[in-house]
């Protein structure tokens, strides 16, 4: 327990100093920057500060201009443009978000997080659900493995504090593999398809995502147990003191949803 309380600490440092460089800047939603006329307007108003994993297309990703995109980046925009609050959305990676918030160096989390009652119990404040996932068992696509059965004796690798690894561990006495653990999912689909392990676990839409639009080379296993059943995404916060913008996040939600809104930016990003 004392050395994975050191972990965190030590990711929450380096949390620190990510915050302090990173490359977007307390923004008008989507375009993740403040303009220069606007900065003195908003030097006494509060920004809130949001942590993401830019490496989970379609829900959060990087384009080729270097800006933040996604379901959850746009998601994010028009609560935000709804309820009038303005955000610095960080991308720091799964693990810092986790620890930059646990720590109040980040007011919220913002990254595709699954609701569960895990989650729950370690202290976690999550918002109305904005989007359900499947967890999926992915192998290589010239790879015999076509199910879980074919897993007996081999090591899966998933990403570490994930639903995906969750799910895994829920299966591995059942199906006899092993499990490692990864930060990222390119880390994880690069492991599978170099031969280093048998299979990774992830998140259904990611996965099916990385597969159609950047060729990666895994096949989604099929059978008993290969996806999960759905779950809710969802924004979440840990300080008691930010309920402020968990309550604003799920009004905005709520209307975003209500006038369409919401349904464009599925629309844009999974059709």
């Amino acid at each position: 327990m004392k050395r994975k309380m050191m972990a965190f600490l030590a990711i929450a440092s380096m949390t620190v100093s990510l915050l302090g460089c990173g490359d977007s800047s307390p923004q008008e939603p989507v375009s993740g920057q403040v303009q220069e006329e606007d900065a003195e307007a908003t030097k006494d108003e509060k920004v809130w500060v949001v942590a993401t994993d830019t490496a989970f297309r379609p829900f959060e990703y990087t384009d080729a201009n270097g800006d933040f995109v996604g379901i959850d980046v746009d998601i994010l925009a028009a609560v935000a443009e709804d309820q009038g609050f303005k955000y610095d959305l960080q991308s720091i990676g799964w693990d810092a978000g986790i620890a930059a918030v646990q720590v109040g160096q980040a007011d919220a989390l913002m990254a595709g997080a699954t609701i569960n009652d895990e989650r729950k119990e370690m202290g976690w404040i999550f918002s109305d659900g904005y989007y359900d996932a499947t967890q999926s068992f992915f192998a290589a696509s010239d790879s015999d493995i076509t199910s879980l059965e074919d897993l007996e004796g081999k090591n899966v690798v998933v990403k570490i504090g994930s639903a995906s690894k969750t799910y895994a561990e829920s299966l591995m006495d059942q199906y006899g593999f092993t499990i490692t653990t990864m930060e990222t999912s390119t880390d994880m689909y690069q492991d599978v398809i170099n031969g280093n392990s048998a299979a990774c676990v992830d998140d259904t839409p990611i996965t099916l995502a990385y597969i159609t639009l950047d060729k990666v080379a895994l096949k989604q296993l099929i059978g008993a147990d290969a996806e999960s059943g759905s779950a809710p995404y969802g924004f979440a916060i840990m300080d008691g003191s930010n309920q402020e913008l968990l309550d604003m996040f799920n009004a905005g939600l709520a209307n975003i949803k209500e006038n369409g809104i919401y349904q464009e930016i599925l629309d844009k990003y999974l059709k």
